[in-house]
């Protein structure tokens, strides 16, 4: 690794300070110490991690349906494309019927197992050895429940459910079937989360005594999925810091590795709302808006011009007439200062683990880039990463260890999601549900309903401006 793509990189960590005869458009994000920098000449040692295949060792293919045919469902049958000895899939469900099709037909599905609503699904004898369930928030505990009950082992996208009883409902549920049920917390199945929960067991850094963790959304993500798109009502899905924000309360516990006992959360709906709108803005993009061609949010400009995040619109061929006749007829392309949008666009949480360990969390949706920002205060190191990679520096000899495998290097790994994690957790799923042994996942539904408690908690303590105790 040279000197630049370190500060490529690690730019976010640089604690304010000017750095001489580099670019500075490199330096793309927030600041850190300035002890992370590597001195000229400095060579790092090499963190090694294992990083396992992406093939589930199965004597033969775990039958899957698929229960939402979207975005994430597509992401978790990408898993049969590759691997047809491990997962085969059986049956499709979704109320859209192109996107049903497009699946069932990619996989051959038979025509009698394609099916409109999740309920038709469980009508139907047992077809099948495990369900994906990848639906809207609000449509995952009721397929879940019936599953279970069915004998199906799931895996669940997150969040589990809109409310904490429903989150626990589904807990007890899989004991009482003795079901495997799997969260799709995929951060933890990435292989830079992987190596950085490896680096943290292992002692270099000793015990954990604190952790800062950002999540910098970007400003058309913000834009397209919480404010015009799915997740833009919290009463109609879940609270934003379960809909967005589960995998990184979820990351922070595991690497703690203790529960957490206390939580106080702030934030608001501050930029997104009407009182920010600017004069004579219309109620559509499209409409004339005078400052269509300044704005930053513009519906042309994120689908139009820059062809971002299309596949919502299930679109025959991309074509601009029939993205802008989507942006006249759906909520993309509204004006973000006149939607019916409650999600804050800025929220902290500060944590306290059992033996006083600490946690603080930043969810950001006005940033100019993406990715997870991490550092790990321990008492004989610290830990600085960014989800390309990571620098472990130990305190008595200065010595500085780095990780920084980048994903596409690996070719199993390449164009799989997350980092990696999609299809990390399709193959620990699918090798738990071929053993019958739950124990090889790490994202339980045990783990998560703990994590999950924490968003909850932390929701609660945002609306009543309070401290909360978890118990």
């Amino acid at each position: 690794m040279n000197r630049l793509d370190f500060l490529k990189r690690m730019a976010w960590a640089l604690g304010g300070a000017t750095v001489l005869g580099v670019d500075q458009s490199l330096l793309r994000a927030a600041p850190s110490d300035k002890n992370i920098m590597p001195k000229a000449g400095e060579k790092f040692d090499i963190f090694n991690a294992n990083v396992q295949g992406l093939e589930a060792k199965v004597t033969k293919p775990v039958t899957v349906i698929i229960i939402g045919a979207g975005g994430r469902g597509n992401a978790y049958a990408t898993y049969a494309k590759r691997y047809p000895n491990a997962m085969q899939i059986v049956g499709v469900s979704d109320i859209n019927e192109n996107r049903r099709n497009a699946m069932a037909d990619a996989f051959k599905v038979k025509k009698e197992n394609r099916f409109g609503d999740f309920s038709e699904v469980f009508k139907k004898g047992k077809l099948a050895d495990a369900v994906i369930i990848s639906t809207p928030d609000d449509v995952h505990y009721e397929p879940c429940m019936m599953a279970l009950e069915k004998g199906y082992q799931v895996l669940l996208e997150k969040p589990i459910a809109p409310t904490e009883k429903e989150c626990t409902d589904i807990l007890a549920a899989a004991k009482k079937h003795n079901r495997i049920v799997a969260v799709c917390h995929v951060l933890r199945y990435a292989p830079y989360f992987v190596a950085l929960k490896q680096a943290v067991d292992s002692g270099v850094i000793g015990d954990v005594i604190s952790v800062q963790h950002l999540e910098p959304i970007l400003f058309d993500h913000m834009a397209h999925s919480y404010v015009r798109g799915n997740w833009h009502n919290s009463k109609k899905t879940t609270p934003i810091i379960l809909a967005k924000s589960c995998h990184d309360l979820d990351i922070i516990r595991w690497i703690v590795g203790k529960p957490c006992t206390q939580i106080s959360a702030d934030g608001s709906l501050t930029y997104f709302k009407a009182s920010r709108m600017p004069a004579g803005a219309p109620a559509y993009c499209i409409d004339g808006c005078p400052h269509e061609s300044t704005c930053p949010f513009s519906a042309i400009d994120i689908y139009v011009r820059r062809k971002r995040m299309l596949k919502v619109f299930d679109l025959p061929e991309v074509k601009d007439e029939l993205i802008m006749e989507k942006l006249r007829t759906t909520d993309y392309g509204r004006c973000v200062f006149r939607c019916d949008n409650d999600q804050p666009d800025h929220y902290v949480a500060n944590m306290v683990f059992e033996g006083d360990v600490t946690a603080s969390f930043s969810m950001e949706a006005l940033t100019s880039y993406s990715g997870r920002r991490t550092r790990i205060m321990g008492t004989k190191g610290d830990i600085v990463g960014d989800m390309a990679e990571f620098v472990i520096t130990d305190f008595r000899s200065n010595k500085k260890t780095v990780w920084n495998k980048q994903v596409e290097e690996l070719e199993a790994y390449k164009d799989a999601g997350h980092g990696g994690g999609d299809l990390g957790l399709v193959r620990d799923f699918i090798q738990a549900v071929g053993d019958n042994n739950p124990s090889i996942l790490s994202s339980t539904i045990d783990a998560s309903v703990e994590s999950h408690v924490m968003g909850f908690r932390a929701e609660e303590s945002r609306l009543s401006m309070s401290k909360v105790k978890i118990s």
